[in-house]
């Protein structure tokens, strides 16, 4: 009878854990897709922003069409990545899109009257908390990220990986190059 009673309370703990299990990594796998989904709203919000600073500086540098093209193009390549890319795909979506804009500030440079209109200094100010917004929700993420790797790789979650369908996530790298941050100059 006793040992009847210390199975069946080791088969209830074991059950317990593994509930727990299986809850603390699906929660740390909401939260990593939670934090990838707020760099997502972030990427969208400055390729948003971006027609409107293309729009202001186009009526001074009508002659900078490659520019303005260039950035249209990397604005369409982050809102696709945003929309299902991988980390990889909005890493590089992002940096291309960083380009494009400091190539857009170093045409403005050329154009006195711009960098004192209202609306590019309005434009400028958002985007710089955009970029701000942007860098938190990277660093949310890979924070996110780190807790699920750890969980998935430490014992005893280890065991409830599997089952629970949670695998590591890739940290949010900045791309190459990107480690300083661009020099415009008004």
């Amino acid at each position: 009878m006793t040992v009847l009673i210390i199975v069946l309370v080791v088969v209830v703990l074991l059950v317990i854990l593994g509930v727990v299990g299986f809850n603390k990594l699906r929660s740390a796998d909401v939260r990593a897709d939670e934090a990838l989904g707020g760099i997502d709203v972030q990427l969208t919000r400055r390729a948003d922003l971006v027609p409107n600073l293309v729009e202001t500086v186009k009526g001074y540098a009508t002659h900078e069409k490659s520019v303005l093209e260039q950035v249209t193009a990397a604005r369409t390549g982050v809102t696709e990545a945003a929309r299902s890319g991988t980390v990889e795909q909005k890493a590089a979506a992002d940096a291309a899109l960083d380009k494009a804009l400091v190539d857009v500030m170093a045409v403005a440079e050329n154009y006195p009257d711009l960098k004192a209109s209202t609306n590019f200094l309005d434009l400028q100010r958002q985007l710089a908390d955009t970029e701000n917004q942007l860098a938190f929700a990277r660093q949310y993420y890979n924070d996110a990220a780190a807790t699920l790797n750890t969980a998935v790789r430490t014992l005893p979650w280890m065991f409830f990986s599997g089952m629970a369908g949670v695998h590591r996530r890739e940290f949010y790298q900045a791309p190459a190059g990107s480690a300083s941050p661009p020099t415009v100059r008004f």
